[in-house]
């Protein structure tokens, strides 16, 4: 046990009583929170494919269902905005926002969220007429959410839309998985997600037999039309 002295404070002439220091242990525990999401249902009555997207860091379920709206065609689909579990305050502090997750514990936090996709899809489901059809799309910081939404909730996934964001690492790592067409999105101008990480995901998803759709588009770390419009391809050719 390590002990050290500490006199900040101290009387003149009075005894320095040592501060002790204990080594600590570090223990985790399950524990029950509520998370949020945003449905819109398909214009058209009876069922319809779901489509579910993951917000960005920073972003919320609204501004995201926002852009999923703007998807052509997506109306056709029912969305679902799901809100990442742990939410903090804006920068403004005008909006509650959210983070997937940060490196502390992060494969517990990984299992935590995808635990939880796989309620929401099965609470929408239950809910809502849906045809069995499941479209999951991130950008940013929810990329990393639609892959392992899209592979490991537990529920057939026809296609991914990626935009801005990479391939997660543990999901490399299994040969197990059966990936789906992927769309893989980036702006020229994005300083985050690199020409080079772009590349190294699609020779990636080329390994796996995914049929990939890569779109560089003028733009930086943000949606732009160009890429709604690809979106909305993407869409349309897997139902």
């Amino acid at each position: 046990m390590a002990t050290r002295t500490r006199d900040v404070g101290s009387p003149a002439g009075a005894a320095v009583q040592p501060a002790v220091e204990h080594a600590a242990t570090v223990h985790t525990i399950a524990a029950t929170t509520h998370g949020r999401y945003l449905v819109a249902a398909a214009d058209a009555p009876g069922p319809a494919p779901l489509l579910v997207g993951f917000h960005g860091y920073g972003e919320h379920a609204e501004r995201h269902l926002a852009e999923l709206d703007r998807i052509p065609g997506s109306e056709r689909w029912t969305r679902v905005a799901v809100q990442a579990l742990h939410r903090h305050y804006s920068e403004s502090r005008r909006h509650v926002v959210g983070s997937w997750m940060t490196r502390q514990d992060r494969e517990l936090a990984i299992a935590d969220n995808v635990a939880y996709v796989r309620d929401v899809v099965g609470a929408v489901r239950r809910e809502y007429e849906t045809t069995g059809a499941l479209v999951c799309c991130g950008f940013s910081q929810g990329v990393a959410m639609a892959y392992r939404a899209g592979l490991r909730a537990g529920r057939v996934c026809r296609g991914i839309i990626a935009l801005a964001g990479d391939v997660p690492p543990e999901l490399r790592s299994d040969p197990a998985l059966a990936w789906p067409p992927v769309l893989v999105g980036r702006g020229r101008l994005d300083a985050w997600y690199t020409q080079e990480k772009m590349d190294a995901d699609l020779a990636f998803l080329g390994g796996t037999g995914s049929p990939a759709i890569p779109l560089v588009f003028d733009g930086g770390h943000e949606w732009t039309d160009e890429f709604r419009a690809e979106a909305g391809r993407f869409l349309s050719g897997l139902v």
